[in-house]
């Protein structure tokens, strides 16, 4: 008889999800990654980039990206969780009491849309704080702050690349 076959968690197939979405980005200095999940299902991914109907940065710009904001941030870029979300509510789904699975930790904005939407659980496989030299994850202790669960994923992706 054969042995039964061991089942991937969802964690590990959402993170695993996110990080080979994030594939798709066109930004040449970051490429991030957000699945929006909940109960076993897929509500919507996302990546960074420029509104769609723009351009690509990695074609406009392919030397230096897209121009900086005041702050040194992508003056163009929606963030993977902002394109999620905004997909998944542009198309009626309900994302209330799901999951978020990103590549890189919510930004303080992005945690401040989050906590709105009501997603309740925020799985992350990089810091955003260590991305960006920064002394703390302003968006994780946001959300934590106001009782969304966050972690770190700990497993291992299978797709991660150095921009990632």
């Amino acid at each position: 008889m054969a042995e039964p076959m061991t089942k991937p968690a969802f964690d590990d197939i959402y993170m695993d999800l996110a990080a080979k979405i994030a594939q798709r980005s066109h930004c040449i200095k970051r490429h991030v990654g957000a699945v929006l999940a909940k109960d076993t299902r897929i509500i919507s991914v996302g990546y960074n980039g420029p509104p769609a109907g723009t351009h690509n940065c990695d074609e406009e710009f392919p030397e230096t990206g897209c121009a900086v904001d005041s702050k040194g941030s992508c003056s163009l870029a929606i963030h993977a969780e902002q394109n999620a979300i905004l997909y998944a509510t542009r198309n009626n789904a309900r994302v209330e009491g799901s999951t978020l699975y990103v590549t890189l930790s919510p930004c303080l904005a992005c945690a401040r849309i989050i906590f709105t939407m009501g997603i309740t659980r925020v799985v992350y496989l990089r810091s955003y704080a260590e991305y960006k030299g920064l002394p703390k994850d302003e968006g994780i202790d946001f959300l934590v702050k106001f009782g969304v669960a966050c972690e770190q994923y700990q497993g291992r992706v299978a797709h991660a690349t150095e921009m990632i």
